[in-house]
């Protein structure tokens, strides 16, 4: 549905990178899915940490700052019961808030980030399709 009447962001800042976290990690949070999920990898006191991270990420990616130094795919892969149709729901859920706060060439520049992200992180984790994430299967003594 199109944002009628609806002011949306069109420029790429640090204070519009750190709503659309924000509101973004609030759906994934609310998420019967994804929401689970996260609450089992982030404990409470940790989610101000965790949204700083994101921020962080996100400014790197979008603008180049190298504000985040960090490894996703050791986070990721450390993270129990991750399944790759997971990202698929995560994409939407990003998506969605995009479309919400930016105009539409900015919130393709976002999802297309995303999606590339979401590739490269099932590649590093999954070797292939429907097999649990590499570090579980090097912590039951498989090669």
């Amino acid at each position: 549905m199109p944002n009628v009447g609806v002011l949306l962001l069109c420029d790429i800042t640090e204070e519009a990178i750190a709503l659309l976290i924000d509101r973004f990690y609030l759906r994934i949070r609310r998420d019967p899915v994804l929401g689970p999920i996260f609450e089992a990898a982030i404990t409470a006191e940790k989610w101000p940490e965790h949204l700083a991270t994101m921020r962080r990420f996100w400014s790197s990616v979008m603008l180049a700052s190298g504000r985040y130094c960090g490894n996703p795919v050791a986070v990721h892969g450390a993270v129990a019961n991750l399944e790759r149709p997971m990202f698929a729901r995560w994409l939407t859920l990003f998506e969605e808030t995009t479309r919400d706060l930016f105009a539409p060439d900015i919130a393709l520049r976002f999802t297309t980030k995303a999606q590339r992200i979401a590739v490269s992180l099932q590649l590093a984790l999954f070797r292939e399709l429907g097999l649990p994430p590499v570090n579980a299967l090097s912590s039951h003594g498989a090669a």
